[in-house]
């Protein structure tokens, strides 16, 4: 499948790469199929591209790399939502954002991925102890390009 993006052109994507978030994403209902894109030059993050919208896409990545004592407790109607028979396979994915020097995650409200179905679900935590902005990593000037559009 073909697709476009402001910040890539035209790209082509696999069956492998979808993700249907049937309820969409906070502030951003409408948008449901999005496609997983490999950041360029940053292992570990990808484009999150909203197949129906060009200029759409969020920067996400992997948390855990980045707080080992970060957990996400799927409900059982999440996980039945989902069809995530096994939590094994579920991905769990933050979104980027850029603030000031720094590339922060929402872990409050991470993206919780079933890897067989392709299907996603951005669910809401109340645990005081981590913040939307919850800072990742600081930028060197050369990722500040890449953090640009979070």
């Amino acid at each position: 499948m073909e697709i476009q993006s402001s910040r890539f052109g035209t790209v082509n994507v696999k069956a492998d790469q979808m993700v249907t978030f049937p309820r969409g994403l906070i502030g951003f209902s409408k948008a449901v199929q999005f496609a997983m894109l490999p950041a360029p030059d940053n292992a570990g993050f990808y484009w999150l591209q909203a197949v129906d919208d060009a200029d759409l896409a969020f920067l996400v990545t992997d948390p855990t790399p980045f707080f080992k004592d970060y957990d996400v407790p799927i409900r059982e109607e999440t996980q039945a939502d989902l069809l995530l028979t096994d939590t094994k396979d579920g991905q769990l994915l933050v979104i980027c954002n850029k603030v000031g020097e720094w590339l922060t995650g929402n872990l409050l409200g991470p993206l919780v991925i079933n890897t067989n179905s392709r299907l996603g679900l951005q669910v809401v935590l109340t645990e005081k102890k981590w913040t939307c902005r919850q800072p990742l990593m600081r930028l060197q000037p050369a990722e500040s390009t890449m953090a640009q559009a979070a």
